[in-house]
């Protein structure tokens, strides 16, 4: 009996392999296979990856911060005074004393554009997001009502899937659209969910009407600002600073793993609300707590960001932004230096913030154009469907604050020869 258990389950595994390996098969057929290039180098903007050296465009290392040095020895001092992990989750025993400081700076940064402010400190951004939309629902026992923006982030997509909300999708940034959506909805609770910068366009959502509509209507604003805090405002606080706007109605999620070049996420709410995620976000309750250092080391970042460095290289990256956009299709010159280019069969769209994505159109194609640069000594990822729509597969090209203006001019004469 034992042994026929064991053959039946191995019969059953083996259909299973079979099933995936047919699929999988489909991904690679459809330009679709994803496959992951080991660095062995800390991120800049030079990296090793395979013994090469290659000129990075694909980190989300915005300001340079990753390593920094100031941050790494700041991540030291952290590893020596709490050790390597937390132990326990924030409720048992891993909540130490650099969580409580990091939320604390964290809420008094955005204090003047959310009431009451306090904040919490998330390992990630997805369980950030997953821990807001769950507990949202939750405070009204499910009969709430989610209003998402159509090219949100996958990890707003499965949290509001997860919060068993009913829900509906709103064109991009059509806020017509959504408050007509909005005043047909008799939920007792009405969440409206946007990121603040589209992680795949680089563009900016209208804050302003958002706030607007989003008051009018009585409804909860959550705004991922994953790719903002650090890169946008004059003090790097966001698109909160950057669009001048306070709302009591405004939850604000920011990462730590980008701009601020450590890790983790926080969410900053008015204070009662975060006691209400303390109480019931499944995301925060049952998990260890990121370890201390790296909150500790983050205090030191966070203060960088903000200072009069932070300045100064937001400054020098939005200088890139523009030596890059006017590049892709003219001569022009910017601090002495002159890049001679005509990169008009590709489609640079429309944004002002690091994330610079050129459309290519065909998966075969952004493929083959990503592995040219590659060849070539550049790294630039190819991003095609589902984090795209069909037939929009492009190159997603990032700025840091931490690349040179000669190193943009290589990749524009780069491109220009592919």
């Amino acid at each position: 009996m034992k042994g026929w258990l064991i053959k039946l389950r191995g019969k059953e595994m083996s259909t299973f392999l079979q099933n995936i390996s047919t699929q999988l098969q489909g991904i690679r057929s459809g330009g679709l296979y994803r496959t992951r290039q080991q660095t062995e180098s800390a991120c800049a903007p030079i990296v090793s990856v395979r013994g090469r050296s290659l000129l990075a465009f694909n980190s989300n290392d915005y300001l340079g911060f990753a390593g920094d040095e100031r941050i790494v020895e700041a991540f030291k001092e952290g590893l020596s005074m709490y050790g390597a992990g937390s132990g326990a989750s924030h409720l048992i025993s891993g909540h130490s004393q650099a969580h409580t400081n990091l939320e604390d700076k964290l809420a008094k940064l955005l204090s003047p554009y959310i009431e009451q402010a306090g904040a919490l400190y998330f390992c990630t951004g997805y369980m950030a997001n997953l821990a807001v939309m769950t507990s949202l629902v939750d405070s009204v026992k499910g009969e709430a009502e989610v209003f998402s923006e159509e090219r949100n982030h996958a990890s707003i997509i499965d949290a509001v899937r997860l919060s068993r909300a009913s829900f509906s999708v709103y064109p991009h940034c059509d806020t017509t659209a959504l408050l007509s959506l909005l005043q047909k909805s008799n939920a007792k609770l009405k969440i409206v969910v946007t990121d603040g910068v589209f992680s795949m366009d680089g563009d900016l959502a209208p804050l302003h009407e958002l706030v607007r509509i989003c008051e009018a209507e009585n409804a909860v604003l959550v705004v991922d600002d994953a790719h903002g805090f650090g890169v946008l405002g004059e003090r790097g606080k966001g698109i909160l600073e950057h669009c001048s706007v306070s709302s009591p109605h405004i939850i604000y999620m920011g990462t730590l793993g980008k701009a601020a070049g450590v890790s983790g996420a926080f969410v900053c709410a008015n204070s009662e609300f975060i006691d209400w995620m303390i109480q019931r976000a499944r995301p925060y309750i049952y998990t260890t707590a990121a370890p201390p250092a790296c909150a500790h080391a983050l205090l030191t970042s966070v203060d960088l960001l903000t200072g009069p460095e932070g300045i100064a290289k937001r400054k020098h990256l939005q200088e890139l932004i523009q030596f890059f956009k006017l590049g892709v299709s003219e001569q022009f010159t910017l601090g002495g230096q002159t890049a001679v280019l005509g990169c008009r069969d590709y489609r640079l769209l429309d944004s002002s913030t690091p994330i610079q994505p050129l459309i290519i159109g065909s998966n075969e194609d952004v493929l083959r154009a990503s592995e040219t640069l590659f060849e070539e000594g550049l790294w630039v990822t190819a991003i095609r469907a589902p984090t795209v729509p069909k037939a929009s597969a492009r190159l997603r090209i990032t700025l840091s604050a931490s690349h040179s203006t000669q190193q943009v001019e290589r990749l524009l004469n780069t491109l220009k020869k592919i």
